[in-house]
């Protein structure tokens, strides 16, 4: 159990350092007004740096915090910052912009985060489960490519190219956009996942002499109206925290950051509060010295998504944990007002 000054001395120390980089000497401590002496601080420390609060880099008497004394610091001293006028402006500037669709939106969302804080970010739109397939197109391009484009009823827009199977013609396309209309749009997109995988195999045989690569080929087509769509912005900005010189290190965590399933499963908070998880918490030995903080935001009728950004252990978690609310609160508000336009417009 910290006494009240020890308490005072780990933030101090903590604010200090995530905002110089430079470890925080007993000095210090007392021009920010620890009222004690030079050596009772420094006994303090010691006391903080026995508990595996602080860690000391060399003989000096300087202290940089550990993993321990971010934690302890995040459970219990840590206070959002108040969000600056010009970064709240910036955001809802950013936001402001006309959007066609919602991936749109939360693409742009993990950009302005990332140009905001310099760190890398991600975005993780609204849950899937009540989405609607709407509509489906295919369009070809040449002889042995199309585009197949699907939308559903919550603003999402998928298109992908596809080279086609060598026994599929002009009038096997029109097949399988018939049966897709017939037979798919309208329906949810769970009831559309269960169909392709009982009714659909069987409409098939009917319309088609073999179904060989097809039944594929509606899989991959519709497949990516079901992935969870998780955008990351500044990927490079890893190359500033200096925790990666290992060339191979940072070949990982770079095909670590393309692995859309893992980035999903590290950034999904299981409830509506933000959460600091810090070096190990992340559960990657890649992100041993980086820590995360990560956000969820409510849409009535439409589920929730996510925001997080990563960054060094030495993030200004104060100043980071109040943008990150703000930011969520402002992301809301646009997905809700652009959900209510697609309402109005469906009308």
């Amino acid at each position: 159990m910290l006494t009240q000054r020890q308490s005072e001395i780990l933030r101090l120390i903590i604010q200090n350092y995530t905002s110089s980089g430079i470890p925080v000497g007993s000095k210090t401590l007392m021009e920010d007004g620890v009222k004690a002496s030079s050596a009772t601080i420094r006994n303090d420390m010691k006391a903080l740096e026995d508990a595996g609060l602080l860690l000391k880099t060399h003989s000096s008497s300087g202290r940089i915090p550990s993993a321990l004394g971010y934690r302890h610091y995040v459970d219990h001293l840590l206070k959002p910052a108040r969000v600056t006028n010009d970064d709240l402006q910036q955001i809802r500037l950013s936001l402001s912009k006309e959007f066609h669709e919602i991936n749109e939106i939360i693409q742009q969302s993990a950009e302005i985060l990332s140009e905001l804080t310099s760190y890398t970010t991600f975005s993780l739109g609204p849950e899937i489960k009540d989405r609607r397939l709407t509509g489906f197109r295919i369009v070809p391009l040449n002889s042995r490519q199309v585009i197949a484009i699907v939308v559903t009823d919550k603003g999402n827009v998928e298109s992908q190219v596809f080279t086609l199977p060598e026994n599929l013609g002009s009038q096997d396309l029109e097949k399988i956009v018939r049966i897709v209309n017939e037979r798919l749009v309208g329906d949810p997109l769970m009831t559309v996942y269960h169909k392709l995988r009982t009714e659909i195999p069987m409409i098939l045989h009917r319309y088609f002499q073999t179904t060989e690569g097809i039944s594929n080929l509606f899989d991959t087509i519709l497949g990516h109206a079901f992935e969870d769509k998780i955008y990351v912005s500044g990927q490079m900005n890893l190359l500033d925290y200096e925790l990666h010189q290992d060339l191979e290190q940072f070949k990982s965590m770079f095909s670590f950051m393309t692995d859309t399933y893992e980035l999903t499963q590290m950034i999904v908070p299981t409830d509506s509060n933000i959460h600091i998880k810090i070096g190990s918490e992340l559960g990657n030995e890649l992100l041993q010295n980086m820590s995360m903080i990560q956000a969820s935001y409510e849409i009535a009728g439409h589920g929730r998504g996510t925001i997080a950004l990563l960054g060094p252990t030495s993030m200004p978690y104060s100043k980071m944990l109040g943008l990150v609310d703000v930011y969520r609160q402002e992301l809301a508000n646009k997905l809700a007002d652009y959900y209510r336009s697609i309402d109005l417009t469906g009308s």
